[in-house]
């Protein structure tokens, strides 16, 4: 299956329509509109360098699967529908892959859902089994999007008892966050080794959402750090 892009029409279809999307919290495209899922993996897959690790891949291991033509692996540490035994670890902080491994490192929408307490040990580990010169991208919403929607979410599945909130299905720990701020992931970034820290809002979600970026040295700039 070839990976799925959205065409510049469809960008901008998912742009004018995105308060009716953001508010119908449907989780799969229909009506020719993009859901709010698919347009991060957009964004994200477009900066992919090449085998990725995606950590906290939810149902279906979609990212990897759907978007990167399965280059590449989905870790979670909740048994989603859709995942195998291959997808689920007891945690973040020791990956079952050797050091430089990977080319990418993926927390689409999930960092704030690290316990506050090992978020810099799991992002240490990332960076690990990334390869010299490999990125990290992370996901995070503007921060009173992210806590209205989860709201929402919430809100709707009590009313219509549907299960549209996956956080919900595992549990909040008291440990995790409904959003981050920018500062603390450029500085939890840093304090891990990246370097280079950007940031791209995502235009079609009219930048209430935006990715960081971050890179793992050549050892030549190792050196010069």
């Amino acid at each position: 299956m070839a990976a799925r892009r959205r065409s510049q029409k469809q960008k901008l279809v998912d742009f004018i329509t995105f308060p009716v999307r953001a508010l119908t919290l449907f989780h799969e495209d229909r009506y020719g509109l993009s859901c709010l899922a698919t347009e991060r993996f957009d964004y994200v897959a477009r900066r992919v360098q090449g085998y990725c690790l995606d950590i906290g891949c939810g149902p279906g291991n979609r990212f990897v699967r759907d978007f990167l033509d399965g280059n590449g692996v989905g870790l979670d540490v909740y048994p989603y529908e859709g995942l195998t035994d291959s997808n689920i670890v007891p945690d973040f902080l020791s990956l079952p892959f050797p050091d430089a491994t990977f080319d990418t490192v993926t927390f689409i929408a999930n960092l704030n859902h690290a316990p506050r307490s090992q978020r810099d040990a799991e992002l240490q580990e990332a960076f690990r089994v990334l390869k010299p010169g490999g990125n990290i991208i992370i996901t995070m919403g503007n921060f009173l999007a992210e806590i209205l929607v989860h709201k929402l979410v919430a809100l709707y599945d009590r009313v219509f008892v549907t299960a549209l909130d996956i956080d919900g299905q595992r549990g909040m720990n008291v440990e995790e966050d409904y959003y981050l701020r920018p500062r603390e992931i450029r500085q939890r970034l840093r304090r891990a080794g990246f370097i280079k820290i950007s940031r791209e809002f995502f235009l079609t979600q009219w930048c209430l959402n935006s990715l960081f970026i971050g890179w793992k040295p050549h050892q030549s700039e190792s050196r010069a750090l």
